[in-house]
């Protein structure tokens, strides 16, 4: 049975680095419970158990080069982050839709999913040379679609494309990592709990060392996660542009949940029914917290972004956020984000279905949670 001793996987990721330094030590308090999580918890088959181990290896491993690279360039740490936009709200919500378009603006510098894994510089790479990370991850991807097809239905992921925030939080063992790890305890109680001030310093390093290979004019992040941190945020980049994005919840619940249960299938019994319940009440308190943290902040810092109002006129949306922003919105960033439209309707990479009662849910159970949320917003759930 794999071996989830905390000292088993850091000595892994020694040896498989020739490294020994992985930074601030206050990782590791994280590290210990979702190892707990994982062993005792999750249920995973042993092909599971095998998968998720690995994964917190790689993880460590990245860690350990990611110091050393701040060791090497000193000058990382120098960088600033200029006006930074951030696409938040719950989940399904349409973040990957905006982001996705909002990326062809050539002045957006969004996060790829393979920097999002490999943050760290590859040492000895000549110029111009594509880094052989980047070429593994795109075969890897490619074998996951076809063993997978009905995830990419869900949701569609390349090594290339712009992707969320999470995969740089993950390195610092004190976020929501996959999404399902919150939804299982003992994590997801103590993750609920935590200052999250130290994992965003460690995440404004990892961008700045992002933004110091392949630098661009103004980053474009997003992540239903970072409700958890909006105050932080704010603190962090004081001149960030955050738009908050709104969907029916009705909608919302179930194409979540079927999200989540995707995910976990690695584990040997799944009771759908009692899915719902915890995802929703997750989710309730990461918006709770997200929009008392608005209330707090100047509200010119935010824009709004409802997901019906985006389906039924995509450009009139971007628009009203760069309004909003005072954000320059010249013809070839138009350009790009009208043939982004026709080249990417609904549905282009399949039908998801999905249904509340199925992960023990019923339209009132989610109306009645989340009824503060529908009214402040006006949100429709007819």
């Amino acid at each position: 049975m794999s071996d989830f001793s905390e000292e088993s996987v850091l000595e892994e990721a020694r040896q498989t680095t020739g490294l020994s330094d992985f930074g601030d030590d206050r990782f590791r308090e994280g590290l210990r419970v979702l190892l707990v999580t994982y062993d005792k918890t999750a249920n995973f088959s042993e092909k599971g158990r095998r998968r998720h181990r690995r994964r917190i290896v790689q993880l460590l491993a990245t860690r350990l080069r990611i110091q050393e690279a701040l060791k090497r360039h000193p000058e990382i740490r120098e960088r600033r982050i200029r006006r930074p936009m951030y696409l938040t709200g719950l989940p399904r919500t349409g973040t990957s839709a905006l982001f996705n378009l909002l990326a062809m603006d050539p002045a957006a510098r969004p996060l790829l999913l393979w920097e999002g894994i490999f943050p760290d510089p590859l040492e000895g790479l000549e110029p111009g040379q594509t880094d052989p990370r980047l070429e593994a991850l795109r075969a890897h991807y490619e074998r996951g679609r076809q063993s997978n097809p009905e995830f990419t239905k869900i949701h569609f992921t390349d090594a290339d494309t712009p992707e969320e925030c999470v995969m740089l939080l993950s390195h610092t063992f004190r976020d929501v990592q996959l999404g399902t790890e919150p939804l299982m305890e003992p994590y997801g109680e103590w993750f609920q709990k935590q200052d999250l001030r130290p994992t965003y310093a460690y995440y404004h390093d990892l961008l700045k060392m992002l933004d110091w290979q392949r630098p661009g004019e103004r980053w474009l992040l997003k992540s239903p996660a970072h409700l958890w941190a909006l105050d932080v945020l704010v603190e962090m980049f004081p001149d960030a542009c955050i738009v908050l994005t709104h969907r029916n919840p009705l909608e919302i619940l179930p194409s979540y949940c079927s999200m989540m249960a995707a995910l976990m299938v690695a584990r040997e019994s799944l009771d759908r029914t009692a899915l719902g319940p915890t995802v929703l009440e997750y989710l309730a308190r990461s918006l709770a917290r997200g929009l008392e943290a608005r209330d707090r902040s100047d509200p010119q810092r935010f824009a709004d972004f409802h997901y019906d109002r985006f389906m039924a006129d995509p450009m009139s949306a971007v628009e009203r956020i760069y309004d909003h922003f005072d954000l320059d919105f010249p013809p070839e960033a138009e350009s790009a984000m009208r043939e982004h439209v026709r080249a990417n309707p609904q549905g282009k990479h399949g039908a998801h279905a999905y249904a509340l009662a199925e992960y023990g849910l019923t339209p009132e159970m989610v109306k009645t949670r989340l009824a503060a949320y529908i009214e402040r917003f006006e949100i429709a759930t007819d």
